[in-house]
């Protein structure tokens, strides 16, 4: 339909005008937001890069990367955007497709790893495999053969291009010659092209090495459909235990087998994104790896595929909780839900295989035990659904559309403080020391998750129990009953005007205080002319007893005539100069006494300040 639209644009524009072509193709675009977008398949043998590659052109870490083969088995999917090439200019639009990654055709357990650490046959999944990547290759509108370069086209290289063949999409396939890590490759990339299906590609996803030559390659091989900006819709995580039914759950959704369902603990490895679209509203579900205790880990790619899990909570807007109606509540779950707690992500409780027990239990009884041992979630709501048999699962994407709008929803300053006021009056926080607790101001700072600010006079007075209660109470009288709200205190910061006029002063000041005293009690920079000067007439010396060299006045005769002649004054220069002493003044006290010249360079004694007794002879009595 969209193809239809701009070709109505270009008749009514006319092929030269191509800028009002295709503004007329944008707008066309915003009409139609849910129209799929071209996609592109990456296939080959077993390590030749080709999760390498996806996750160089995703710009992340998407699929796990591993020597293991038959590391991939689902179709891990991510919408990608190319840029235009350089030489358009800045006129050309980025285009978008749908990139896809599939597992290693023809080999699909490692050596030697046949079986589980549960003693499952792995081999078991080779028809569900190839499955997938059937499916990839008959809905793709492009499809990447890749190769590896280093190691030539082998046999089973050729058994995957015949394939291709049967398939009759040869048309649509281009020969990618991976790990060409730089030119002195190219020769053996060219190998590839006796395949039958045109010139390869060079590059190397792990260097990238001939990317931006593939690229605009790329972004020419795509339909204009594909520039579309990606829409921003709901994610939904679903993370649970091993065999709780989460790819039931996302094939019930997608009414086809579109990820491997299997008895076999552990199946799912990465985290797929599978793009649906329910009563006119689009959403993104993130079928995720099971979890178990990290005791029980078995190798590296479970370490990669619990990572890929915590990613996928970080991302989503809305988690599912899937549990086992048949399973009591284990630490697993618990884990699950302190981490969703503490992510504050807005959670839907969903027990599956409801109707194998539905003789059993009630709902009411199962709420109550859910309640109990999940208490972190319960603001939470609770569906029971059956995955295998589609029961509940229209209730359970309406509630997870609620959760998300109502995480989205940000409420009025005013309607906040009166409600805060309001539970204040109720009941407020005990008092420490006659300490009463007061709120200034309340404000939303943020959505998904609502984010509430508090500015209070002491925040230690908030926290702990009635911090929970808080949340409890805004809970309770605001729009986000069933959403975590994240709460946050801070103390007052602002000073009023006459206080902080009164602190400048003060410190105005002492700090002339400071320098007035410095100045008073520095040492005298006058000459002895001025000191004569200052005795002609009748006023006193400093009192400082340094003098500029650094020496004691008493070490010269100077300061002694100065200080016969201070004696000889009259009493009132004497009384005045005894008035002017700063009582803020260090006294160094009087200078020490000179030893006897008789004992100088003789007595190595230390000098005390005491007179040295004379010596007396050896051989005296």
């Amino acid at each position: 339909m969209l193809e239809t639209v701009g070709e109505v644009g270009i008749r009514l524009f006319g092929a030269r005008n191509e800028r009002f072509a295709r503004v007329f193709l944008s707008h066309a675009r915003r009409l139609f937001p849910l129209m799929p977008l071209p996609t592109v398949a990456i296939v080959g043998r077993p390590n030749v890069g080709k999760s390498s590659l996806f996750n160089r052109l995703v710009g992340r870490r998407v699929s796990i990367v591993d020597p293991t083969p038959g590391t991939t088995r689902d179709r891990v999917s991510q919408i990608v955007e190319v840029a235009p090439p350089t030489e358009l200019g800045g006129d050309a639009e980025s285009r978008a497709f749908e990139l896809i990654d599939t597992g290693g055709f023809g080999v699909y357990v490692a050596e030697g790893g046949r079986f589980d650490d549960a003693g499952e046959d792995l081999a078991n999944l080779t028809p569900q495999i190839e499955q997938q990547i059937d499916a990839a290759v008959r809905s793709a509108t492009l499809i990447l053969f890749a190769i590896d370069a280093q190691s030539g086209v082998t046999a089973l290289d050729q058994q995957i291009a015949k394939m291709l063949r049967a398939r009759n999409v040869t048309s649509r396939v281009r020969i990618v010659a991976n790990k060409v890590d730089d030119e002195s490759w190219l020769p053996a990339a060219q190998d590839a092209a006796r395949l039958g299906f045109g010139e390869p590609f060079s590059l190397s996803a792990k260097s990238g090495f001939g990317r931006r030559i593939f690229t605009e390659w790329l972004w020419n091989e795509l339909p204009d459909e594909g520039s579309a900006a990606t829409p921003s819709e709901m994610r939904i995580a679903i993370v649970g235990r091993r065999n709780a039914g989460k790819s039931t759950l996302v094939n019930a959704l997608a009414g086809e087998p579109r990820v491997i369902v299997s008895e076999i603990a552990g199946t799912t490895r990465d985290c797929v994104d599978v793009r649906f679209e329910m009563d006119g509203h689009a959403f993104v579900a993130i079928d995720t790896a099971g979890v178990r205790k990290r005791k029980s880990w078995s190798d590296d790619i479970e370490t990669h595929s619990h990572h890929r899990a915590q990613a996928a909570i970080g991302r989503a807007d809305v988690c599912v909780l899937l549990l086992d109606a048949r399973e009591k509540i284990s630490q697993i779950e618990k884990r699950l839900a302190l981490e969703l707690v503490t992510e504050h992500k807005p959670t839907a409780i969903v027990v599956n295989k409801w109707d194998l027990v539905e003789d059993e239990l009630s709902p009411e009884d199962y709420t109550a035990y859910l309640t109990q041992e999940l208490f972190g979630l319960g603001y939470a709501p609770i569906v029971f659904i059956s995955a295998e048999k589609s029961d509940g699962i229209g209730s359970m994407v309406k509630i997870c559309f609620n959760l998300f709008n109502q995480a989205g929803h940000r409420e009025t300053t005013g309607r906040l403080n009166a409600t805060v006021t309001r539970i204040l009056e109720e009941r407020g926080p005990s008092a420490k020391l006659g300490t009463r607790a007061k709120v200034f101001y309340v404000s939303q700072l943020a959505v998904r998750p609502p984010t509430i600010h508090m500015v209070v006079n002491r925040p230690e007075l908030f926290e702990g129990a009635y911090a929970k209660y808080l949340l409890n109470q805004l809970h309770e009288q605001l729009p986000f009953s069933e959403v975590p709200i994240r709460l946050t205190f801070s103390a007052r910061k602002r000073v009023e005007l006459a206080e902080e006029k009164s602190v400048t002063k003060r410190k105005a000041s002492r700090s002339e205080i400071s320098s007035a005293m410095l100045a008073k009690n520095a040492p005298s920079r006058k000459p002895l002319a001025a000191s004569a000067a200052a005795e002609a007439e009748d006023r006193p010396v400093s009192a400082n007893p340094f003098r500029e060299d650094g020496e004691l006045r008493g070490r010269s005769g100077s300061h002694g005539s100065a200080r016969k002649s201070e004696r000889g004054s009259s009493p009132r220069a004497a009384g005045k100069a005894k008035a002017k002493k700063n009582p803020n003044e260090k006294s160094f006290g009087k200078p020490p006494r000179k030893p006897d010249r008789k004992q100088v360079g003789k007595a190595p004694a230390k000098f005390t300040g005491v007179k040295l007794a004379k010596p007396r002879s050896r051989g005296g009595s």
